[in-house]
């Protein structure tokens, strides 16, 4: 009798598990497939000024729009991204651009670097890397693609400051399947470092970045910013990690 109990929860079990599965591979039959999901979550803290927070939106725009970018995005096999842009500041500040929007084309592209460009500034506060992370994992959960690949894309002048603990919100991405680059922006007067001094792009190589093949780019110019994030999508998009310095111009 209760060999057989436990057969009939067996039974159960798995029969719900078939169910789940269903349900799961319904829902997603309902979501657009691209190639990459793509989180761009950008730093809108108290450390960034205005005039560098125009600069910050313009390379935005500029890079999604760059015929190398858009060249990536139309190899893939799906022929298309989905991508969002956030940007963060202290830990209740986490604010969505730009919504989640295909980019298969260049008038895509375009449309989505003019809303880049056309909204407000919203965040405040200082530097909650991690609630940025957390915040992108979640957004993308509630999106209407289904991406191949999942990519949160960090930029940032500072170190992790405030919110939810950072390594337990990096394994949440890990075990998300979502990997997390990033990109550190040296050039700011005085050099902004990470926790205790630690250098930058060190603080983003060891302490912010997670999944296979994710890396940390430094920036040491601002002249060098359109460049970098050109070769970060490029390299994040093609799925070809490299961890050398970004080239110039």
């Amino acid at each position: 009798m209760r060999g057989l109990l436990f057969a009939g929860l067996l039974a159960s079990a798995a029969a719900a598990a078939l169910l789940l599965a269903a349900s799961e591979a319904a829902a997603q039959s309902d979501l657009e497939r691209v190639e990459v999901e793509l989180c761009l979550a950008v730093d809108g803290s108290g450390s960034i000024e205005h005039d560098e927070f125009l600069f910050q939106r313009q390379a935005y725009a500029t890079a999604i729009t760059h015929p190398d970018v858009l060249e990536v995005i139309g190899a893939g096999y799906r022929g298309a991204i989905a991508v969002a842009l956030m940007e963060w500041g202290g830990a209740t500040s986490m604010n969505p651009i730009v919504d989640w929007t295909r980019i298969g084309n260049a008038e895509e592209a375009e449309a989505f670097a003019l809303e880049v460009l056309a909204a407000p500034r919203k965040a405040v506060g200082w530097n909650s890397i991690s609630n940025a992370i957390a915040f992108c994992q979640n957004w993308m959960a509630q999106n209407a693609f289904f991406g191949e690949r999942l990519v949160i894309d960090v930029s940032g002048d500072a170190g992790q400051r405030g919110g939810r603990a950072l390594p337990v919100v990096r394994q949440e991405a890990a075990d998300y399947g979502i990997v997390v680059n990033a990109l550190a922006l040296n050039y700011r007067s005085g050099g902004m470092t990470g926790p205790g001094g630690t250098a930058l792009l060190d603080h983003y190589r060891n302490d912010v970045i997670v999944g296979t093949g994710a890396f940390a780019l430094g920036v040491d110019s601002p002249e060098q910013f359109v460049s970098a994030l050109v070769r970060k999508l490029i390299l994040e998009l093609a799925n070809r990690p490299d961890g050398g310095p970004p080239a110039d111009g």
